[in-house]
């Protein structure tokens, strides 16, 4: 027997959805406005960067400020440097997290769920209160002003670690214990079924340690002094330092640095939502 639908009812939730919609998009457009004013502003001279009312499509866009903006500062150093960080660190995370992510979830052992407790307790600690002595233990290591010393203080990750537990504890232990039958290890395991099974959540913890590597600031500012080893985000400083009147040139380096960014979201997007949804209600 069929169910009656209440016509007003209905129409109640079709302009309920209506207006969420509304929201969601006057929210995505009001976030997207001050990028859309910085590519704009790129393409334009620096006279015109705050005139009013702002030309959001120049007449004759400006496209030489991309090319300048590469003679001004050694700029393909600094995002060379910038993506050797981000592709070792993100390799690194990607890689510690699991196997101890997989030794949370899937390993029973003396003290486990205590040890894992500590350990994510340490995402509360902030940075800023053991910086200091970090600072001291890489100088006393011979390795400031190198990028072996930001590659060893992010190598590791207590988020890291909780994101992929909670999706690992998802996957039925049945097909463990059918790989270890068949003569297994536990390396082989981790390798061959887990993360083969955990795309969703390895591509949601690469987007978020990659953005955060690349956009990192103060730490390349405590550790790099070298020009030749300097990231993106200390080139855009040095570039603001000494171009601060030229805002068309700002715009464009800005926009340049953003470019990686956006590239590793779209590719990944697909299994972020899923990632995230995952891990928040498994365990």
């Amino acid at each position: 027997m069929k169910r009656l639908v209440d016509p007003s009812q209905a129409r109640r939730n079709a302009l309920a959805s209506a207006l969420v919609y509304a929201a969601l998009l006057a929210l995505a457009a009001a976030m997207l406005v001050p990028f859309a004013w910085m590519a704009s502003a790129s393409l334009q001279m620096d006279k015109d960067v705050f005139r009013f009312p702002f030309r959001w499509i120049p007449k004759n866009p400006r496209w030489k400020n991309y090319e300048l903006i590469w003679q001004r500062v050694p700029f393909m150093t600094f995002i060379l440097n910038t993506f050797k960080l981000t592709i070792v660190i993100t390799a690194l995370q990607i890689i510690t997290s699991s196997l101890a992510a997989y030794a949370f979830a899937r390993l029973r052992f003396k003290g486990r769920d205590f040890i894992f407790l500590c350990y994510i307790g340490t995402i509360a600690i902030p940075w800023q209160v053991y910086m200091v002595p970090q600072f001291i233990m890489m100088r006393a290591l011979g390795l400031n002003d190198s990028h072996l010393a930001l590659i060893l203080l992010q190598a590791f990750s207590a988020f890291g670690v909780f994101l992929l537990r909670q999706f690992f504890i998802g996957i039925p232990n049945e097909l463990s214990d059918a790989a270890r039958i068949d003569g297994l290890g536990e390396y082989r395991i981790w390798w061959k079924i887990v993360m083969p099974l955990s795309k969703p959540a390895l591509a949601t913890l690469t987007i978020f340690t990659f953005v955060a590597v690349w956009n990192d600031f103060l730490g390349p500012l405590i550790y790099l002094s070298s020009e030749k080893l300097k990231t993106i985000q200390l080139g855009l400083r040095m570039f603001i330092a000494q171009y601060s009147a030229e805002y068309s040139l700002i715009m464009a380096a800005s926009i340049v640095s953003l470019v990686p960014v956006i590239a590793i979201f779209l590719a990944l997007q697909r299994f972020f939502i899923e990632g995230i949804a995952a891990s928040g209600i498994k365990g």
